[in-house]
């Protein structure tokens, strides 16, 4: 399973990122073609469940995911929150964290790890090639002012 983590520094403050970075139809909004279906009444908790689908017309695939651990950072600690995706196309996890930085701001940390159906170890290089253009894209876009 091909694993893969970016880390960007960012001026705004823990919570503010947080609260980007767990707006699950904002990650639609920052992806293209894809859009949230929230499937949990907010606010998320563990337990919630959301699906990204993603594609043109009848061609898509849906990346359904639960969130399993919700801790928000609260004063002056770090925040993670972890996914599993549930998918028939996408299997895995997923985790962003963010940590509160000496420069001011926070670091945000977001790591995957991933099975795309139907292709196997050898295919595990363009994977996570394709994952760390595709997630390192959506992070930047997320914590843009």
């Amino acid at each position: 399973m091909p694993a893969i983590r970016i880390i960007r520094h960012t001026l705004l403050d823990p919570e503010e990122a947080w609260r980007r970075l767990t707006d699950w139809e904002r990650h639609g909004a920052a992806v293209p073609l894809t859009r949230a279906i929230i499937e949990t009444p907010p606010p998320t908790h563990t337990g919630s469940r959301f699906t990204m689908r993603t594609g043109v017309g009848r061609i898509t695939f849906d990346d359904p995911m639960e969130v399993t651990l919700w801790r928000p950072p609260r004063d002056g600690s770090a925040g993670l929150v972890r996914l599993v995706k549930h998918g028939r196309v996408v299997r895995g996890r997923a985790e962003i964290e963010l940590r509160p930085s000496p420069r001011g701001g926070c670091e945000a940390e977001w790591r995957e790890e991933l099975r795309v159906s139907g292709l196997g170890r050898p295919f595990d290089p363009l994977v996570a090639a394709a994952a760390r253009l595709f997630f390192t894209r959506a992070l930047d876009r997320l914590l843009r002012p």
